[in-house]
């Protein structure tokens, strides 16, 4: 569920965020907003979220709200938050909000410090596949200033927002196995290791098949903590990995993805094969 509903104002040019207010609440065109006297820095969140296919997923972030003397930032009826778009900063672009407004605590007179988390629930149907990748972060912020927020007069109503801030990359989480066709194997023989790889369907909320990739066939030797890489498999159509490699050690075996910016990199359990 979204708390954040649009009031569009009277030029239809802007769109005024009431945090506090279901959509179906909004009021008709009664004016234009202000620009409320604020600005927004230092904007940290994660570098990338790796969103599964139907888990609700949340990410933290903190900014910097700077505002002037006269801006209540303590007021019940103030709200400030920030979300993610992707693409270019539009009416129409997909974004990602908080279930709640940041909270803020005062720096200063004029300085805060504000965290919150963005909530993502890919089984809502808040993200389709198209859109894994790089996401921007921006931030806004209302003062109602004691407007009934179900039929403000918007032009007493403040508003600013500001994009571009940081960037993240929303991925769509990856699984990857690995399988041995012996336990044990005479040294100087070979071993045959099978995977898969798989990423979130976000729009099917399953798990579909990543074909044409590279991973990494890797070893690590019994009672080592490093793993080395043995040769590089491509995916095939269906994510499946095959390939032979020759044991000399006791030890494990995995395969191993390093990701791209849609999806994270990720590493299979080691299955251990002893050499006789």
């Amino acid at each position: 569920m979204r708390i954040r509903a649009t009031v569009a104002a009277v030029t239809g040019a802007l769109a005024l965020t009431a945090l506090a207010v279901p959509a179906a609440q909004a009021a008709a065109d009664s004016g234009t907003p202000y620009t409320l006297n604020a600005s927004f820095s230092h904007l940290s969140i994660a570098k990338a979220v790796k969103v599964g296919s139907t888990n609700e997923v949340s990410v933290s972030y903190s900014y910097t709200l700077t505002h002037g003397s006269t801006v209540n930032i303590a007021a019940k009826d103030f709200v400030t938050d920030a979300f993610l778009y992707h693409g270019s900063y539009t009416d129409t672009a997909p974004e990602l909000y908080g279930d709640n407004p940041a909270t803020c605590t005062a720096t200063s007179s004029t300085t805060a410090t504000c965290k919150g988390s963005i909530n993502i629930y890919p089984s809502d149907g808040d993200l389709k596949n198209a859109w894994a990748g790089g996401w921007s972060a921006a931030v806004e912020a209302v003062a109602f200033n004691g407007q009934s927020q179900s039929n403000p007069d918007m032009s007493k109503v403040g508003f600013k927002d500001q994009s571009g801030l940081a960037t993240t990359l929303v991925q769509r989480y990856s699984k990857l196995t690995t399988a041995a066709s012996a336990t044990s194997v005479t040294k100087g023989r070979s071993v045959t290791v099978t995977g898969r790889l798989t990423r979130a369907d976000w729009e099917k909320h399953t798990y579909n098949t990543f074909g044409g990739q590279s991973v990494k066939l890797q070893f690590r030797k019994a009672g080592t903590s490093t793993y080395t890489t043995v040769k590089t498999v491509t995916t095939d159509s269906s994510g499946n990995l095959k390939t032979t490699a020759t044991v000399s050690a006791s030890g494990y075996w995995r395969y191993s993805y390093a990701g791209a910016s849609t999806t994270p990199g990720v590493s299979a359990t080691g299955v251990y094969v002893a050499a006789k």
